[in-house]
């Protein structure tokens, strides 16, 4: 047998062969949408757990906030208390540092005031020296100039009605002509007080 004759029988077993080796790529190309559908749900996966590392991140962000909120409001109210407490212990010790102030005022004037009597005695006393007179008042003005000083102040008792807090009555007589009851008609002994507190009472005969 010739080549050609040879060439001539070969060509359609070759041929038959490569049409029956053309359908067995087919399925690779079926393949292809399958790969393609199993690559779409990996990056929704991958997208989802992207989203909810976010939303993880942001609430743990959140959590933080809260408790910086809560940790602020705390320290807020904490401020508050100790402002009110201080505010009160500063209105306090004001009180009290008046108060033992007054409490020296007051004893400081108790043990002057036996002086400021006698003095007033001499003033009032009949003398022919001027001098002597004028010394005294003198004296007497810049005692009450003191005391003014001190917001020690003289109480008036001549008549006023008689007042059991501020007064001690060590007599009673009856009322002079156009002198009501009651009233306070001679003052023994000056009175004197510091704001509220009484210094000393004032000595007093009282009208029946």
């Amino acid at each position: 047998m010739s080549e050609e004759t040879k060439k001539t029988a070969e060509a359609p077993e070759q041929e038959a062969k490569e049409t029956e080796a053309a359908p067995q790529e087919a399925p690779e190309t079926a393949a292809a949408p399958e790969q393609e559908a199993e690559a779409e749900p990996a990056d929704a996966k991958k997208k989802d757990g992207w989203f909810n590392k976010k939303a993880r991140e942001m609430d743990a962000v959140k959590a933080k906030l809260d408790a910086a909120e809560k940790n602020a409001a705390q320290a807020k109210d904490q401020l508050l208390r100790m402002a009110a407490e201080y505010e009160n212990y500063r209105k306090r010790s004001t009180r009290e540092a008046d108060q033992k102030f007054n409490d020296g005022v007051s004893f400081a004037v108790n043990q002057i005031i036996p002086i400021l009597d006698t003095l007033e005695m001499a003033a009032n006393a009949p003398t022919t020296d001027e001098n002597y007179k004028k010394g005294v008042i003198m004296t007497l003005d810049k005692a009450a100039k003191a005391l003014d000083a001190l917001h020690v102040e003289e109480i008036e008792a001549l008549g006023k009605p008689f007042d059991p807090n501020i007064m001690n009555a060590v007599q009673q007589i009856p009322a002079p002509d156009g002198q009501e009851s009651g009233t306070v008609i001679t003052v023994y002994q000056k009175g004197y007080k510091l704001g509220d507190k009484i210094v000393r009472h004032a000595t007093v005969v009282v009208a029946e």
